[in-house]
């Protein structure tokens, strides 16, 4: 008799449920915070409200990543009144989204929330500079692979 995989067993430990996806945006906002070029946008943005945009950030994202419908808002209207905000924050923050992300979760969880957190970056960067982003993957296969 041959031992039973474990593979499924690690991956539904790493799949989402509310608790991780949690665990995910209260680490990764941690991280936002103390960043020197994307802390400075959300604090101004924030002020004193961090807890409660915490609580909607795990509602939109357990939203997108597992239809709870928990969120209801305009993410496009209230990004688009910020202030000061370059290319260079959303590379930022994409780049700290994929680093919590591989660390949570099986890679092909991880890699779905990375394609939704690239699509709602590359909707708000079309938002802020009416062109796509650098960092915005392209479908399709790899030219040089």
């Amino acid at each position: 008799m041959s031992p039973a995989p474990t593979a499924p067993d690690t991956k539904a430990a790493l799949a989402p449920d509310v608790d991780r996806i949690a665990q995910l945006v209260h680490g990764f906002y941690a991280d936002v915070r103390n960043d020197p070029l994307l802390g400075p946008v959300f604090e101004k943005a924030l002020h004193g409200r961090w807890d409660a945009h915490l609580q909607r950030l795990v509602d939109f994202w357990s939203t997108v990543a597992l239809g709870t419908r928990s969120f209801k808002g305009d993410v496009f209207g209230k990004h688009m009144a910020l202030e000061g905000v370059t290319p260079a924050h959303f590379a930022a923050w994409v780049g700290l989204w994929q680093q919590h992300t591989n660390r949570l979760f099986a890679p092909e969880v991880a890699h779905d929330l990375q394609v939704a957190a690239h699509g709602i970056a590359r909707n708000l960067f079309r938002g802020y500079f009416g062109s796509d982003p650098a960092f915005a993957p392209r479908h399709g296969g790899d030219a040089g692979h």
